[in-house]
């Protein structure tokens, strides 16, 4: 696929440097009901990777010896995998936080009725891709019928009590359309809140704002059509160092199918792995979850290219949203 992914490593982007891991981000393959448009990790229904039984064993161990509070669990849908509810139990078991980041309309897929009452069952954070409360943007999007299963499965989660402010938390996650950036959190969040209410009588708790990365399915559909240049002029031009404080990669690793760690799951799609010493040059020095038993990575560098900007730009984007509310938003807020 021509993704562009040449003209991202001419890019300079500022160096940083990791924290800690407070947050194990685990792609348990690329397998899904859905093959989204904006999708940068190129899932669909004819995927066969996979995570072996054995590393899900791995996972584990890491989430205990290492102390993490945060297993983020994604895919392709990762509740396809066979062994994705025996990892949200150990993960449970052992007192770790579950994000499952599902895309709604595979807890209307048959074989998975009881699906929805599993994650609440085990207090599991849903974090739902949702990239517009309207049916035909929606399906432009995602396909056909997308929204009205959507709409069903959050109904369902609703009446488990999820988005209620019990305790079971519903996120839903926007997308852009296209190629532009997406627009301030709150006032959208204000907007899904009424839409969906009012429309379908949906609750939610909040909603994440995330900007298309330019890598993968989508990055070929903008190199293709010569947009990927401007896209990334773009997000470079909106940068701003005040977010690189906060982006999601200086507290979290991300773990592809195979074991192996990156500095967060676009990297991983670039396959820019996390060197297993600080200065290291991969492929020789591939860090894998073995290494994470005994090493925290703390103070590593990070690798950057020009993808990056898509996190730092503007109101920043990560995988729990904008990174800092604009100043418009703060007030709104506090107006409330």
């Amino acid at each position: 696929m021509r993704d562009g992914s040449a003209l991202l490593h001419t890019m300079a982007f500022p160096p940083i440097d990791r924290r800690g891991v407070a947050t194990l981000q685990v792609n348990l393959g690329y397998r899904c009901n859905q093959s989204c448009v904006h999708c940068h990790v190129a899932a669909g229904p004819s995927r066969t990777e996979a995570m072996s039984d054995e590393t899900i064993d791995l996972v584990l161990a890491v989430l205990e010896r290492r102390d993490i509070a945060t297993l983020d669990v994604t895919g392709g849908a990762p509740e396809l995998h066979p062994q994705f509810r025996r990892l949200v139990r150990g993960a449970r078991a052992r007192g770790v936080g579950v994000m499952d980041r599902c895309n709604l309309t595979i807890l209307e897929e048959p074989g998975h009725e009881d699906l929805a009452d599993f994650l609440a069952g085990e207090r599991v954070e849903i974090v739902a891709s949702l990239p517009c409360y309207l049916e035909d943007n929606v399906d432009r999007q995602r396909g056909r019928g997308v929204f009205a299963a959507s709409i069903a499965a959050l109904r369902r989660l609703n009446a488990l009590g999820y988005g209620r402010g019990d305790g079971l938390v519903l996120n839903l996650v926007f997308n852009p359309q296209g190629a532009t950036l997406p627009p301030p959190q709150h006032g959208l969040e204000r907007d899904y809140r009424r839409m969906l209410g009012d429309r379908h009588g949906i609750a939610f708790d909040r909603l994440f704002v995330l900007a298309n990365m330019p890598i993968q399915r989508f990055g070929a559909v903008l190199a293709r059509h010569g947009r990927l240049a401007p896209y990334l002029d773009l997000l470079r031009a909106a940068h701003r160092d005040d977010n690189l404080s906060t982006v999601m990669c200086r507290d979290l690793v991300s773990v592809d199918w195979r074991g192996f760690l990156y500095d967060c799951d676009f990297n991983q799609m670039l396959d820019l792995p996390l060197a297993r010493r600080a200065g290291a040059a991969p492929p020789d020095g591939r860090a894998h979850l073995r290494d994470l038993l005994d090493d925290g990575f703390q103070n590593h560098p990070i690798r950057v290219a020009g993808h990056c900007y898509g996190c730092t730009a503007g109101q920043g984007s990560s995988c729990g949203g904008a990174l800092e509310p604009t100043g418009a938003a703060v007030a709104a807020v506090a107006a409330e």
